[in-house]
């Protein structure tokens, strides 16, 4: 069996880890693993390959810095053609990003089955390009591996049970299989600057979607919140690199002196083992970021997260994770809030690690 996996961004790296590490276990199995470039920065796209030990993608499309249309359809004319050369059984996408539609888009045009891994998430909010991307994903998916019950759900209330040929199983989270694996491979960052201590109480916070960056009320609001809860608790903040423009464009610059110091620190995006240092370390989770919700709560760690929906609607009804939006007040007294919540995974929501074996053995039938 010959199987391209797609891939392009963090998260997707981090899965890919989990379950290529299984498939290459399978003896008649060829992974052809293909990088649409779509995280292009050194920190947030090779270090992985390097740490997690995925093998060197055997094609980097090096498409990057497009509008959404653009990116999509330079992505999907070059999987286009990586698929008419390898002529693969089956295309395994991740996620719900440009490159996860791009990937399906492209395998189904040529009718080669997709099996999509993160299948059934729902915002419910149209505006996001993700939740677009996850749709038209999962209709063109024949295999729908659904990392929890609510996902399940979804795909069954939207009448996928009724696809000719479609299966939905329910798989568990490989994000928890990749945490599980690496906890005791995690390194400490060493781009920390100023005096913050990573042995004493501190938040870890992540901003990085369009929603809050590219509106400066938003972007402004979280950050005069986070400015006042650092008089308090200490927060380090890995900088992606688009959310390091529009702090600049909105009048924060992340090199000034405010900033840098022992309760306020930014730091360069770090690498996915220094990432699992900082959620042991760390004391609650701030964020916009769909995976690092999840990663807290592997971590045992509350999260607050500065959306107005999530995905992970479990760990909300849980009392893991509350969701806040961008206003500050809301913002403050939310961190308080959950400062002292304990957090435990009773309920094995994800499937404790097991996710890419049933994956596996369901591509293997």
């Amino acid at each position: 069996m010959k199987i391209v996996t797609v891939i392009g961004a963090r998260p997707q790296f981090i899965k890919a880890a989990a379950l290529s590490r299984v498939l290459r276990r399978q003896k008649g199995v060829q992974e052809i693993l293909v990088h649409t470039g779509q995280h292009f920065d050194a920190n947030m796209s090779e270090i992985f390959f390097v740490q997690m030990d995925i093998p060197k993608p055997d094609y980097n499309l090096e498409v990057a810095g497009l509008n959404h249309g653009a990116m999509t359809g330079r992505m999907l004319e070059k999987i286009e053609q990586v698929l008419l050369d390898e002529k693969p059984d089956r295309v395994l996408v991740y996620g719900d990003t440009n490159s996860t539609l791009a990937g399906a888009l492209a395998a189904s045009k040529l009718h080669i089955p997709v099996a999509h891994v993160e299948a059934g998430l729902r915002s419910f909010n149209m505006r996001m390009p993700e939740e677009i991307n996850r749709i038209v994903t999962d209709r063109l998916s024949d295999k729908l591996f659904c990392p929890t019950d609510t996902a399940v759900k979804n795909l069954k209330s939207e009448g996928f049970e009724d696809f000719k040929g479609c299966q939905i199983i329910k798989s568990g989270d490989v994000m928890q299989d990749a945490a599980i694996y690496y906890a005791s491979k995690s390194i400490s960052p060493q781009s920390i600057k100023g005096e913050l201590s990573l042995e004493e109480p501190f938040g870890l916070v992540t901003i990085h979607r369009a929603e809050n960056t590219d509106n400066h009320e938003r972007l402004n609001s979280i950050m005069d919140a986070l400015r006042e809860i650092s008089i308090e608790l200490p927060l380090l903040i890995p900088l992606h690199p688009r959310t390091k423009k529009k702090l600049i464009e909105a009048g924060f610059d992340p090199e000034n002196h405010i900033f840098q110091t022992e309760q306020f620190s930014f730091i360069d995006p770090v690498g996915y083992l220094e990432m699992v240092y900082l959620l042991q370390q760390c004391s609650i989770v701030m964020t916009d970021s769909g995976g690092l919700q999840k990663e807290a709560f592997f971590f045992n760690k509350p999260c607050v997260t500065l959306r107005d929906e999530t995905e992970w609607v479990e760990l909300v009804e849980g009392g893991f994770n509350m969701l806040i939006g961008s206003n500050k007040e809301k913002i403050i007294n939310g961190v308080k809030q959950m400062r002292s919540v304990a957090v435990n995974d009773v309920n094995n929501l994800y499937g404790g690690g097991t996710a890419a074996k049933k994956i596996v053995a369901n591509l293997m039938e």
